[in-house]
């Protein structure tokens, strides 16, 4: 068997996209996921974090999308609003040479902004079950062409409580269509999904947990509720990692915690889905840039964080359930990089202790906290760290973007600019072709165009002379946190 994509024959611009963001070798979900998606047969996948299922999906699914059609082909359904942004950040990596258009749908952001990119060319839509059932319901997501539909997390979406929105979203995609369906775990629920909504579907399940568990060092201190914030200061100060998540079961504990450390010294923040959703969406940002090194969260970040090099998980509180576990751990020890993961466990967490070593048939027993006197030792050398500025890491897309300069151009739908307008005065630039046009975005009073293969600078310096539909247009580098 080949060890590269170069067996799927995938277009040019997907195969540039998928080198430049370090996909090599498949993994074994995605060996397996993404020539039957491409054949456009119905899927199961049973595949845990880490894996590389989103790309297993991702990656035909952009394939199959044909770039002409300007409605809507694929919809992708995630528990999350922080998944539902990484997903779609993944998508829009992957298609970007091929220009795909990709939207993001979920609640707590302007459904109005929405709306607008709903009424420009878009190929696939990405979003939480609620809010695309209701611009499905408004008229404002046109599903007639959609053909593909995507249903991440599913044991998530179920558990959440979303399986009347899944269902009323399944019944106004044609029965036509392609249906992918991934899950950690599956239920009844899952089960009556795929029993009603898919054809005969190709079941795929790896063992490719098992691999992910064992690249965890695993540790279970025994602590007492009230000195567990001292014991995870201690455990975090011996540890000393270069990234860590500390999870908690509730909202004000996080704040608790993050305050706590805070004060402690720690380049810290948190994230709980208490918070404004900009504010989440800033945080988690940041996080990923190794602006800070510890995140104090709840499980609403457990299934939105794709950070390859977290080096330290701590279960602040015990999870109530198999799955949480799984999910909080599995942010360490990713791509074949070993992790640890620390957890807490207070009376309240025994008999969660308990079922998890049971279900994963762990044999660890209980350890004592360390004493005083290791930790003290430790606290030199976690200060001496904590005064060294984090080194900035670059974003998935980053190599991606090196030959692409996004210009913005002062003049939009509402003085009727048209993409075609954009491509033929760029096309009438010396040494440019439409193969050097990207992503072309229209909003009422801007346009933003992504200039690919390093010719921006010399199409920013030829459109200050030039007119772009009759008249000169003002015309610079993009404000790429307004172009997004």
């Amino acid at each position: 068997m080949d060890n590269n994509f170069s067996k799927y024959s995938l277009c040019d611009e997907l195969t540039k996209a998928i080198s430049l963001l370090n996909y090599t070798n498949p993994t074994e979900v995605q060996s397996m996921a993404i020539p039957a998606i491409l054949q456009q047969q119905d899927v199961i996948i049973k595949s845990q974090t880490g894996s590389g299922k989103t790309a297993a999906f991702a990656i035909p699914v952009c394939e199959l999308i044909n770039w002409d059609e300007n409605e809507v082909q694929a919809i992708i359904l995630t528990p999350t609003r922080e998944l539902a942004m990484q997903v779609n950040e993944d998508i829009f990596n992957i298609g970007r040479f091929k220009r795909i258009k990709t939207t993001c749908l979920y609640g707590g952001e302007s459904y109005d902004r929405q709306v607008k990119e709903l009424k420009q060319k878009m190929h696939i839509v990405v979003g939480t079950p609620g809010r695309v059932l209701e611009h499905l319901n408004e008229g404002t997501l046109n599903a007639s062409n959609v053909g593909i539909l995507v249903i991440d997390e599913a044991d998530e979406m179920l558990n959440m409580g979303f399986i009347d929105e899944v269902e009323a979203v399944i019944e106004r995609i044609s029965t036509t269509r392609t249906t992918v369906l991934s899950s950690a775990t599956f239920n009844k629920k899952i089960d009556k999904i795929i029993n009603k909504h898919m054809i005969n579907p190709i079941r795929i399940e790896t063992n490719q947990q098992a691999n992910i568990m064992n690249n965890i060092d695993y540790k279970f201190y025994r602590a007492k509720e009230a000195d567990k914030h001292i014991l995870l200061r201690d455990i975090t100060m011996i540890e000393n990692p270069d990234s860590c998540i500390i999870f908690c079961n509730t909202k004000i504990m996080v704040d608790d915690i993050d305050a706590f450390l805070y004060d402690s010294g720690y380049s810290c923040n948190k994230l709980h889905g208490g918070m404004e959703q900009r504010d989440r969406t800033a945080i988690m940002n940041k996080f990923k840039l190794n602006e800070f090194r510890y995140l104090i969260a709840t499980d609403v970040a457990a299934r939105g964080i794709d950070v390859d090099d977290i080096s330290l998980i701590v279960n602040f509180d015990m999870p109530d359930k198999k799955d949480a576990f799984i999910h909080r751990t599995g942010r360490t020890g990713r791509r074949g990089k070993l992790g640890k993961a620390v957890s807490l466990v207070s009376e309240i967490g025994l008999q969660s202790f308990a079922l998890i070593k049971d279900s994963l048939n762990f044999d660890h027993k209980l350890l004592t906290a360390p004493d005083a006197e290791t930790a003290l030792k430790a606290s030199e050398s976690f200060y001496k760290k904590a005064k060294i500025k984090t080194e900035i890491k670059q974003t998935k897309g980053a190599k991606l973007s090196e030959d692409i300069v996004k210009i913005h151009i002062n003049a939009g739908k509402k003085t009727k600019m048209r993409a075609v307008d954009i491509v033929g005065t760029l096309c009438s630039i010396d040494g440019m072709t439409a193969d050097d046009i990207g992503i072309i975005n229209i909003l009422d009073i801007s346009t933003y165009v992504e200039i690919l293969n390093g010719k921006g600078e010399a199409v920013l310096k030829a459109l200050q002379t030039k007119n772009i539909k009759g008249r000169p247009r003002n015309v610079n580098i993009a404000d790429v946190i307004k172009a997004y």
